[in-house]
């Protein structure tokens, strides 16, 4: 068979991948792009679109109950979970169809198959045996789900599988504290279902700043949540229709399904990385500088493949900032700082720039403005959910280096928010901004008192 060659090949149609190819082929770059499942990746297939979708439906539960407050009946209510795994995959047909028409209308030449590197600028399909020789070789083939390895773990589902079940489990387990695990939480709670989230340290959201961690772990607890801290799973076994679930702290547990939500690794496995001289970490994430360029001369990746910054919209950026430097006669890298994040739990929390505890060990004298409160919503509604702004600021100029938000609005604010810090507000500027009443986001431009931690003696606070 013989070579193919283009200017451009493509390992993943997800985020990083398709913005890449699309944009490499309108500067003229003869482009190809494989994909061995679906066209979109992570986020639109398995991860943040088909997520968000049943964040919405979760929400609807208690919405209902709250409306009684305002003098709404909330009588025979009734969710169908079959329903909104129908209506979740007509939607993701729709935008996956929409990612493959907009690169052949580009001019991208797409597979749907598996490739791998052959080194020496090669890349071969697996399924055709055609082979490519490219001038470039982009790799963005994403994550995966991690693994653990213990006992019965193949009777357990992940973020890849939850949104295909035949059935809304009445009972599902699941394992983990980061923001995958607390966000399927809150969804399976808010549907009516008896989540457990079993998390083997003492607070959920490691690496978000402590007040935020602090408060989404209430949070969920208040949604009826049942977390259980310190325990991991041991032995996962089947029980007629259930499973029983040993943690390492001797629980056992039954329940419909088990859901790991432990984390995501780079999807590597087969790629041909070590033919190809790609180094990576020992993680398995494939080393880059900030152009995405790896050790070996004409291989790039970019995308969670790289374990930078694991989300969508930092993926796309990438991809730009690639086809930019590499075809556009533009060359520049995406900055990674101040990069705002969301985690769409019940009630959601959005972050941008620095926790409280990395600006005091990068600046060391900090400012802390913050407040927890009952949004004017629940005084009616009867719920006793609780929202929290906080501002760090770095004390020497008065700029505003983090803001951690917990409110229904948070997502949308923290984009807002993010431009802010982004362009290096100071709290002054922040502060001479006028409120928009009533809202919640008003308080980010209300808070004047600094916050002063208590006095400890022997382990507890005298003022």
């Amino acid at each position: 068979m013989t070579e193919k060659e283009v200017d451009l090949f493509v390992i993943g149609a997800g985020s990083a991948g398709v913005r890449a190819a699309r944009m490499s082929a309108s500067f003229g770059a003869k482009v190809a792009i494989a994909e061995e499942f679906r066209i979109g990746g992570t986020c639109v297939i398995r991860g943040c679109v088909p997520k968000k979708l049943m964040v919405y439906a979760s929400a609807y539960g208690t919405g209902f109950i709250e409306a009684e407050g305002y003098g709404w009946s909330a009588e025979n209510i009734r969710f169908d979970w079959s329903k909104l795994i129908a209506a979740k995959d007509t939607e993701i047909d729709r935008l996956s169809g929409i990612y493959l028409r907009n690169m052949g209308n580009a001019g991208v030449e797409v597979f749907e198959e598996r490739a791998e590197l052959l080194g020496d600028g090669k890349v071969v399909l697996t399924d055709s045996g055609q082979v490519f020789r490219a001038k470039k070789i982009l790799i963005a083939t994403g994550g995966t789900p991690r693994k653990l390895g213990f006992a019965g773990e193949e009777l357990t589902i992940s973020s890849n599988e939850i949104f295909h079940l035949p059935k809304m489990p009445k009972k599902i387990l699941i394992a983990g504290g980061g923001y995958i695990a607390c966000e399927f939480a809150s969804i399976f709670a808010g549907l009516g279902a008896e989540a457990i989230l079993v998390y083997r340290r003492d607070t959920v959201l490691r690496g978000f700043d402590e007040d935020l961690r602090t408060h989404i772990h209430t949070e969920l607890i208040n949604q009826g949540v049942r977390v259980i801290t310190h325990a991991s799973i041991k032995e996962v076994a089947k029980n007629a229709e259930q499973l029983t679930v040993q943690l390492d702290n001797g629980q056992p547990l039954v329940v419909d399904e088990v859901m790991m939500a432990i984390g995501r690794v780079p999807a590597v496995a087969g790629l041909g990385l070590q033919k190809a001289g790609v180094k990576t970490t020992a993680g398995e994430a494939i080393i880059v500088d900030e152009f995405g360029q790896t050790n070996v001369p004409g291989v790039f990746a970019l995308g969670d493949v790289t374990d930078r910054i694991n989300l969508t919209p930092v993926a796309i950026r990438e991809g730009a900032a690639f086809a930019d430097s590499e075809f556009g006669n533009r060359r520049h890298a995406f900055d990674h700082k101040d990069v705002a994040s969301a985690v769409f739990t019940q009630p959601p929390a959005g972050s941008v720039g620095l926790s409280e505890t990395e600006a005091r060990a990068e600046y060391g004298e900090i400012d802390i403005y913050k407040d927890a409160f009952r949004p004017m919503r629940h005084t009616m509604s009867g719920r006793n959910e609780r929202y929290m702004m906080k501002l760090v600021v770095r004390a020497a100029d008065q700029v505003v280096v983090g803001v951690h938000l917990v409110s229904d609005a948070a997502p949308e604010i923290i984009q807002v928010a993010a431009i802010a810090v982004k362009a290096g507000l100071t709290k002054q500027q922040w502060d001479e901004t006028c409120a928009v009443h009533p809202t919640a986001a008003e308080e980010l431009v209300l808070m004047r008192e600094k916050f002063q931690p208590p006095v400890m003696e022997d382990g507890e606070a005298v003022s």
